[in-house]
C-alpha cells in the first residue's frame, strides 16, 4: 500500500499531469479516497515554492543556452502568455483568477503553470501560495467527483 501512495505522490508532482492524473490513478488502484486526496495535494504543492522562487531565474538564465534554450524560451513564453491573459481578464481579482486557473482541471492549467505565471507577473509569494493551494484543493475535489462518476450520473439524469 505504501508503494501505491508513493506512486500517486510522485505522479502529482509531475508537470501537466499533477493531481489531475494522480487522483484517477489512486481510484484505479482502489485506494481510499481521503488519504489519496491528501497525498496528492501534498505532492502537487511541494514544487510550488521552488517554481515560484527559482523557475523564472532558471528559464531566463537558460533561454540563450544552446541545449536548453528552446525549451526555456517555450516555458517563458507559455507562462508569460498565461499570466498576461489571466491579468487582462482578472484586473484586481488576480488572486481569485489564479485560484480558478489552477482549480479548473484543463490541460495546461495546473499548479506548475499557475505558479510560473504568478512568478512572471511578480505576484506576491503569499498570494500565489494561497491561490494555488485553494486551486489545487478545488481541482482535487473536481477530479474526485469525476473519479466517482458523479458527472456521468448527472448528465445521464438530463438525457432521460
Amino acid at each position: 500500500m505504501l508503494k501505491n501512495y508513493l506512486w500517486i505522490f510522485f505522479i502529482s508532482m509531475v508537470p501537466l499531469i499533477e493531481l489531475r492524473g494522480a487522483i484517477p490513478v489512486s481510484q484505479a488502484l482502489q485506494m481510499p479516497i481521503i488519504p489519496s486526496y491528501i497525498v496528492c495535494i501534498i505532492g502537487n504543492m511541494i514544487p510550488v515554492p521552488f517554481i515560484y522562487l527559482f523557475a523564472r531565474r532558471f528559464l531566463e538564465w537558460g533561454k540563450d543556452k544552446k541545449v536548453i534554450g528552446k525549451i526555456c524560451t517555450f516555458f517563458l513564453e507559455k507562462g508569460g502568455r498565461a499570466g498576461k491573459k489571466l491579468e487582462e481578464k482578472a484586473g484586481k481579482g488576480i488572486v481569485f483568477a489564479l485560484l480558478l486557473f489552477v482549480g479548473i482541471p484543463l490541460p495546461g492549467t495546473g499548479a506548475w503553470t499557475g505558479t510560473l505565471a504568478a512568478s512572471l507577473l511578480d505576484m506576491k509569494f503569499k498570494d500565489t501560495v494561497i491561490a494555488v493551494t485553494l486551486g489545487v484543493l478545488l481541482a482535487g475535489l473536481i477530479m474526485m467527483a469525476a473519479s466517482f462518476g458523479l458527472f456521468t450520473a448527472f448528465f445521464q439524469l438530463f438525457q432521460k
